[in-house]
Formats: C-alpha cells, sequence, structure tokens
C-alpha cells in the first residue's frame, strides 16, 4: 500500500508552510528576549545601588557621628556619640536595609524570575467544599 495515499499519512495531513509568519514569530521572541535581559539587567543594578547607598551612609554614619565624637575629650560626648552611633548602626542600617534586601529580592523572584518558568496552562482552581459533595450525590 502507498504510504501517500493512507488517510493518516502525516504526508496528508502536512500544513503549508508560511515562511512570513515564522519570521515574525521569531522577530518577536527575539525582541521579548532582548527586552527581558535589559529589564532583569536594570533590576538586578537597583540592588547593586542600593548596596552602594548603604556604603555610603555607613561612611556618613562612621564620619559624622563616631569620628566628630572622638574629637573631643569629654567622656561623656565620646559616649553619647557611641550611643548614636550603635542606634543608627542597628536600627538604620541593618533594619532598613534587610527589608529592602528581602523585599527586593522577593520581588525578582517572582515578578522577573519566575517569567521564565510559569506557563498559565493549566486547569481552573475548584476548592473543595461541601456543596460541591451534595451536587454530586445527587
Amino acid at each position: 500500500m502507498d504510504p501517500d495515499s493512507e488517510p493518516d499519512s502525516a504526508r496528508s495531513r502536512h500544513d503549508d508552510f508560511n515562511f512570513g509568519e515564522v519570521f515574525v514569530h521569531q522577530m518577536i521572541h527575539s525582541i521579548e528576549f532582548v527586552l527581558g535581559a535589559v529589564s532583569n539587567t536594570a533590576s538586578y543594578l537597583r540592588l547593586w545601588a542600593l548596596s552602594l547607598a548603604h556604603s555610603e551612609l555607613s561612611t556618613v554614619f562612621y564620619e559624622k557621628l563616631l569620628l566628630f565624637a572622638w574629637g573631643y575629650d569629654s567622656l561623656i560626648f565620646k559616649l553619647v556619640g557611641l550611643i548614636v552611633f550603635a542606634f543608627a548602626t542597628a536600627f538604620i542600617l541593618l533594619g532598613m536595609e534587610s527589608l529592602s534586601a528581602f523585599l527586593h529580592a522577593l520581588r525578582l523572584h517572582w515578578v522577573e524570575f519566575m517569567n521564565k518558568f510559569y506557563h498559565g496552562d493549566g486547569y481552573k482552581f475548584k476548592p473543595f467544599s461541601f456543596a460541591t459533595l451534595a451536587d454530586d450525590e445527587e
């Protein structure tokens, strides 16, 4: 029997190849890839800028609080400067920067990293309820 004459043959179900459609499709994917790469790079550069701001803020606290207090001979002035420096370091730098790093990492994972793997091709969520069980029994 001739394979071309069979109705289930792969040759009989062959669609016409449209080069223009494939070219446009590939161009769209290429543009999306480049835009995604630039967007992800900019987001990671934002994290770098936050770490740079943290470094500069640490330098300002060190120079303006601790070194300023150490310039005086009074023990009380040095102690107050040390306490203010410790408070600024612990609560402002560590607290704010830890929260900032956590939120930015969370945003990077859920907004930008997950778009590479998530495909919304599932089925609709149907939560469990006793009403659906009663409907199934009837």
